[in-house]
């Protein structure tokens, strides 16, 4: 299918500011696009009218687009989203409401010049990852009529698949986000727990939802969730982003670990193990490191979801209206939900309890590589296939999705390749809680690599970013007492570091034995003249940790950027010029390990 507009947000920004386009223009060719296109897809529960729109666009009117990050940029709301003054449904015509107040994230959305379309369908109450559980209508995929959307945020993923919206809003408990993205062609980012606000949002588990974006690329995704992630004074499950997660982390990855599931199922399928092994020998040619893990942890937390207490969670939502009017929720709703009001406190404790056990086995896990590789699903499922068994073809979606949001995790689903009839095929990056950017990053990598065709015939051209990407973690270049297997090596390894490589600074460094000790200590000073390659080694440690790490360096020590061998500069030791007065110039031996040698 073409589509008319280039609907990137940089080729949107251009357009408007060379003015080859307006906002009005757009918006209402883009409405007249769905009106057609929405009998097929059933995409929008609430599609704006004009008059809807005419605010956000009048807004507009007097603004530029060098003041609004997102002018006139159109996008999407899962219809348990809400957006003042249209109905919020959550794909239940009995619940419906009319709020006030748009959702924190709309807010947000709509200061920075962004225009709403229209309200989008859904799994039931966000209950389910395939689009067809709605009474507005299943919805089909948007390449293959023979596929669903994928779920719940199934209308949110079409409007973007489909060259109705920039990005569109979503939200994912279980998946919701990233199965939809998959089976679409599309970069879905959930982001971590409370990054982005859930005030204004249906619950369907309050203590796991995210809100999330559908996008075309990577590189839009990190754009959006830099604008967006705040602290809610409405939302008491929001979360501060911490600066090694900000706009700047997003780059271009440096040599990286990936955890691949030693436990891979594919449910049959004969084409995603290849898919699959082709995106891990993509990675690899990107500079990353493949490592096999146990997924068996992560599995068992998985189930927990459905088979746990957390069933009850969604009950206490949908619940007093299935008591009132049984006949208002679709019965595989009820089928989902039947067990929830036979769950007691102690189940819940139970499984708050056994949830934790598996943190402290997965954590481990995690803190050993940079992020995980896995499947989106292990195979798409056909609506054939949904309608005969929809709760158990349901769940083989989820397998690989269910626990993320259990374990605190951020998780990113990108575009890897198409099946032999046409349908997209993706996997998932997650890694720890607020290495968002750098999951983007790894996305965005990955995206320039491969050069998939984007959604929306908008053109593959994601481009890597000058600087590194960063993560939680920091890489600290050490010289002296700090090496392995000297004495101050125990602040390093106390503070959860580990070792990276064995290199040597650029030839521009002379070395120093400080006076006094024990601890006998080096100091290197960057020279213009005179200096020499010194044996260094590169350590990584948690960002969280730096802090404390600086303040017990004595002076004239400290932490400056450090130049080695290959070029790179890294946070490494160096010393003030006044602290080599009465020191020894020990540059000729090449290292503080051989220094201390001649000392012993």
């Amino acid at each position: 299918m073409k589509h008319q507009f280039d609907l990137r947000l940089s080729a949107l920004g251009s357009a408007y500011k060379n003015q080859r386009l307006t906002p009005r223009h757009l918006i209402a060719a883009l409405r007249e696009q769905a009106v057609a296109l929405n009998p097929e897809f059933n995409l929008f529960i609430h599609l704006l009218t004009e008059a809807e729109q005419e605010p956000y666009l009048a807004a507009l009117d007097s603004r530029s687009p060098d003041e609004l990050p997102l002018y006139g940029v159109p996008f999407a709301i899962k219809d348990n989203i809400d957006l003042a003054g249209i109905p919020t449904t959550a794909a239940c015509p009995a619940f419906a409401y009319t709020p006030t107040q748009s959702a924190t994230i709309v807010e947000q959305l709509i200061a920075l010049g962004a225009v709403p379309m229209g309200k989008t369908n859904l799994d039931q109450f966000a209950t389910g990852l395939n689009g067809t559980r709605s009474p507005y209508g299943e919805c089909r995929n948007s390449v293959h009529p023979d596929y669903p959307s994928g779920g719940s945020s199934a209308g949110s993923s079409l409007a973007v698949a489909l060259g109705l919206a920039s990005f569109a809003l979503g939200t994912d408990t279980a998946g919701s986000g990233r199965v939809p993205a998959a089976l679409n062609n599309l970069v879905g980012l959930k982001a971590s727990k409370g990054l982005i606000s859930t005030a204004g949002v249906v619950p369907a588990c309050r203590t796991l939802d995210c809100v999330t974006f559908f996008t075309a690329s990577a590189a839009e995704a990190s754009q959006l969730l830099a604008l967006t992630a705040a602290l809610d004074p409405r939302d008491e499950y929001s979360r501060a982003n911490p600066m090694w997660n900000s706009a700047n982390a997003f780059g271009t990855p440096r040599p990286f670990r990936f955890g691949v599931p030693r436990q891979l199922e594919f449910l049959g399928c004969s084409e995603s193990p290849a898919l699959f092994a082709a995106t891990i020998e993509r990675l690899q040619a990107l500079g990353g490191e493949a490592v096999e893990i146990d997924f068996s942890p992560f599995l068992e937390a998985a189930r927990l979801l459905y088979e746990g207490p957390w069933v009850a969670e969604r009950y206490s939502v949908a619940g007093e209206l299935i008591e009132a009017q049984p006949e208002a929720v679709l019965p595989v709703i009820h089928a989902v939900l039947a067990k929830a009001p036979g769950t007691t406190a102690v189940d819940a404790f139970r499984s708050q309890y056994r949830l934790q056990a598996l943190k402290a086995i997965c954590q481990p896990i995690m803190d050993s590589v940079d992020c995980v590789l896995t499947p989106a699903y292990p195979r798409p499922v056909t609506l054939a296939e949904l309608h005969a068994e929809p709760v158990a073809r349901n769940s083989d979606l989820g397998y690989y999705t269910n626990f993320m949001n259990m374990l605190d995790y951020a998780a990113v689903a990108v575009p890897a390749g198409f099946m032999n009839n046409g349908l997209p095929w993706g996997v998932t990056l997650f890694g720890r809680v607020f290495t968002d950017q750098y999951l983007l990053s790894i996305a965005n990598a990955l995206q320039h690599q491969h050069r998939l065709p984007l959604c929306g015939d908008r053109p593959a051209d994601c481009s890597l970013p000058v600087n590194p990407a960063g993560n939680d973690l920091v890489r600290v270049v050490v010289c002296g007492a700090h090496l392995q297997g000297f004495p101050l090596n125990w602040q390093l390894l106390n503070r959860g570091a580990r070792l990276l490589e064995v290199t040597r600074s650029s030839p521009d460094y002379q070395l120093y034995a400080l006076a006094g000790g024990p601890p006998y200590r080096p100091g290197m000073v960057r020279v213009a003249e005179g200096g020499a390659a010194i044996e260094v080694e590169v350590w990584e440690l948690p960002s969280s940790e730096l802090g404390s790490f600086l303040c017990g360096i004595p002076a004239p020590l400290g932490l400056g950027k450090v130049q080695l061998a290959d070029g790179r500069w890294e946070v490494g030791f160096i010393c003030e010029p006044q602290g080599i007065e009465g020191a020894q110039n020990i540059t000729e031996l090449g290292g503080w390990r051989a220094y201390m040698q001649t000392k012993a």
